[in-house]
């Protein structure tokens, strides 16, 4: 896949679209809850986020956090902080933190720039999020920058299948809103993860290869 522009011109399309995205998360945030149950429940499977979130220690940054589903799954004895480039979205991740009595530190930043030293966190989550970012290889290497050396990124995304007649309905699928609103169905960043040389730990691949599991170490 040919990788986004760099520079200026880089600079000018992520803020274009983080704009396009931004009005478009202001209409569904109230309704992405709803929308990830049906997804999850029919589609992908409802267990991936339990999973991401049992690998999870220390001091523990969840890039593009939405609305906080992965919040009750998280163990209780580490030091949770959130990102989103969504203040809608946030808003409504304050709202389950309250209620789930979960302290956590929630701030709005693009997965491409995160606002944070290098060397800032034992673990860095992504769940259903790099399917919708411009670049996914350089918010692969914010992730990388800013874990420890030996801490732990974890990715899962839905990619695409390694079952061609599904591939070629989800290249279909994502026609539109992949020029629209930077939406992708058959990424795969696993192969970013690959290139910013970490150490893959665990890796799977299920529901006819849809969803991909990624555990990885920062190398010393």
């Amino acid at each position: 896949m040919t990788k986004p522009p760099r520079g200026e011109d880089s600079q000018a399309q992520r803020a274009r679209q983080n704009e396009r995205k931004l009005r478009s998360y202001a209409k569904s945030a109230r309704t992405y809850d709803q929308e990830a149950d049906f997804f999850e429940n029919w589609i992908i499977g409802t267990e991936h986020r339990g999973w991401a979130c049992s690998h999870a220690v220390g001091v523990t940054l969840e890039v593009a956090i939405g609305t906080g589903l992965n919040m009750p799954h998280y163990p209780d004895d580490l030091t949770l902080i959130g990102v989103d480039l969504s203040p809608d979205m946030l808003a409504v991740a304050r709202a389950r933190a309250e209620q789930l009595g979960r302290a956590l530190e929630l701030l709005e930043a693009d997965a491409q720039d995160l606002p944070f030293p290098d060397n800032s966190f034992d673990t860095v989550v992504c769940t259903y999020a790099l399917c919708s970012v411009l670049d996914d290889f350089l918010a692969v290497g914010e992730m990388r920058r800013v874990l420890r050396p030996g801490g732990r990124l974890i990715l899962v995304d839905h990619v695409r299948s390694t079952v061609p007649p599904i591939y070629w309905l989800q290249w279909l699928y994502e026609f539109v809103p992949r020029h629209t609103k930077g939406e992708y169905m058959t990424r795969r960043p696993a192969q970013h993860v690959k290139s910013h040389e970490f150490e893959i730990v665990a890796h799977d691949r299920l529901r006819a290869g849809v969803v991909e599991r990624v555990v990885a170490v920062k190398r010393a």
